[in-house]
């Protein structure tokens, strides 16, 4: 199948990975971004060679300006764009309301452009929260809200949700589902890093001297962009409805900086060996937003399957060692982490 996919947020880690890998197999590619002027520029000099295969539209979340010139003549949409914080928001509605409202604005605008396959971005945050007693879960799983969870995790799952909702009762013939990654690592194009990269340029660049008691389950950006691209590409009946985890392995931070140390021992001069104390994580959330994302995340287990998702599209994911290798090496071959 060839044709012409809108991927919106074109200028984001995930979003960037769909489009190359979307040039890559002959799709033209319309993209959307909040600053055409700014943007532009920094996609064309990505995809020099791409001339009219890709399109670059100005179209913000929460405006109507915009979304019809970005679908039309589109045949799917990849909806990547949503908003991802560094730190957590003094008022939740400034995440839950642009995720929710962003992702209805792109499918109705989708539907009256005769779209009828959908590929939404959402997250592992919309599968794995609010359930105190659980560490293992998969595609089947939901976000408890009635928990109580932070904004992001919120924005996800309610974005999510009111998706499906409406797809059911306005476009009940559209192919629609979403992809579900957890912490997204791999190579980086540029130094505009994103939440999960920064991690790993603070093992390495020596930023976090003790390593705090908590872990991630890890996948690759390539998989989550390939995910996206087969999800476009399967049978209507194979892909409808389905939510696609992307997960390759949960890992502990100190085991991380264990696969940097043995995988890269040339970039670990300054990976952290000793652990920082919880105690000490609550001293610096008061006054560092990350650290303050950390603190509920301490000594817990999510660890997310993906099986499901290499079982339906047909492929295997990256492994998390390799990843996080790669991520490493990227950043110092990018010049953004000097060693």
């Amino acid at each position: 199948m060839a044709g012409t996919i809108l991927v919106t947020g074109g200028t984001g880690y995930i979003g960037g990975e769909v489009i190359d890998q979307l040039l890559a197999k002959g799709y033209a590619v319309h993209t959307t971004v909040r600053n055409k002027a700014k943007s532009e520029p920094r996609l064309r000099e990505r995809w020099p060679d791409a001339g009219d295969r890709l399109k670059v539209f100005q179209a913000d979340l929460m405006s109507d300006e915009g979304w019809a010139e970005a679908n039309a003549g589109c045949d799917a949409v990849a909806h990547v764009a949503s908003p991802f914080p560094l730190g957590v928001p003094k008022d939740k509605d400034e995440l839950v309301v642009p995720a929710r409202e962003g992702t209805l604005r792109a499918l109705r605008f989708a539907q009256a452009a005769g779209i009828t396959r959908f590929v939404q971005t959402s997250s592992a945050a919309a599968i794995a929260y609010g359930h105190p007693e659980k560490d293992h879960f998969d595609h089947t799983d939901w976000t408890n809200l009635d928990a109580g969870v932070p904004p992001y995790i919120e924005s996800k799952t309610v974005a999510e949700r009111a998706a499906r909702d409406w797809v059911a009762d306005n476009a009940p013939d559209m192919v629609f589902c979403s992809v579900n990654p957890v912490a997204v690592f791999g190579p980086v194009y540029n130094d505009d890093l994103s939440t999960s990269i920064e991690l790993v340029k603070k093992i390495i660049d020596g930023s976090i001297p003790l390593i705090p008691n908590m872990g991630i389950s890890v996948t690759d950006v390539r998989d989550v962009a390939k995910t996206h691209v087969l999800a476009i590409e399967a049978p209507a009946e194979k892909i409808r409805g389905e939510r696609l985890p992307t997960a390759v392995k949960f890992l502990w931070i100190r085991e991380m900086a264990e696969v940097i140390r043995q995988r890269a021992p040339d970039l670990a001069g300054k990976v952290p060996k000793k652990p920082m104390p919880d105690w000490l994580v609550g001293i610096l959330a008061l006054f560092m937003p990350e650290m303050k994302q950390i603190k509920p995340e301490l000594g817990n287990v999510r660890d997310v399957s993906g099986k499901h998702t290499e079982e339906v599209l047909g492929f295997q994911f990256i492994s998390a060692e390799q990843t996080l290798e790669e991520t490493a090496r990227s950043l110092v071959e990018r010049g953004i982490v000097k060693i």
